[in-house]
């Protein structure tokens, strides 16, 4: 479940420390949970194509003089057998700027590398991102890169439905 993340997974950064380092130490990091409505979620689901496993989202928005300048929305899912928790951030223009890996408990060889990670830098959330098309698989991690990427789609279709154009 979304809200025991801290229990779910060994964090390696903090959300708030993540959501600094990408918008700026002078940031207001404001935390919120979100449910999405049952119409909500279906919609989410089907522009996902990913099987929605709670219908509450853990985001971050990055305020600044009173105004936001972007999220962090908080994925968690099961990579084997263990989860792994992603954030997202995602610009208030519909940028995805990159992802920040919070928590992983699976063996760190099966960790994504820095230059993996680049992949999702300045990506619109309008392309929903499919593993062996816009990203490379990782030899020896396929699955930690298939559920980073699914993440992605999550991150990004729950932006689109419920916080695109919020000011």
């Amino acid at each position: 479940m979304i809200l025991t993340i801290e229990l779910s997974a060994k964090m390696l950064i903090s959300p708030i420390d993540a959501m600094k380092a990408e918008y700026g130490e002078d940031v207001d990091v404001i935390k919120q949970n979100i449910m999405v409505k049952k119409e909500q979620g279906k919609i989410i689901q089907k522009n996902a194509r990913v099987k929605l496993n709670s219908k509450i989202f853990r985001i971050f928005k990055a305020v600044k003089a009173e105004k936001i300048v972007g999220y962090g929305i908080l994925i968690n899912r099961k990579v084997r057998s263990k989860n792994a928790v992603v954030l997202y951030l995602i610009s208030s223009d519909a940028q995805l700027l990159g992802i920040e890996i919070i928590a992983f408990n699976e063996p760190l060889e099966y960790l994504p590398s820095k230059q993996w990670k680049a992949e999702f830098e300045n990506v619109s959330t309008e392309n929903m991102l499919r593993l062996s098309r816009e990203v490379p698989t990782i030899t020896g991690a396929t699955l930690s890169a298939q559920t980073i990427t699914d993440g992605s789609r999550l991150a990004f279709a729950f932006y689109n439905e419920i916080l695109k154009g919020k000011k």
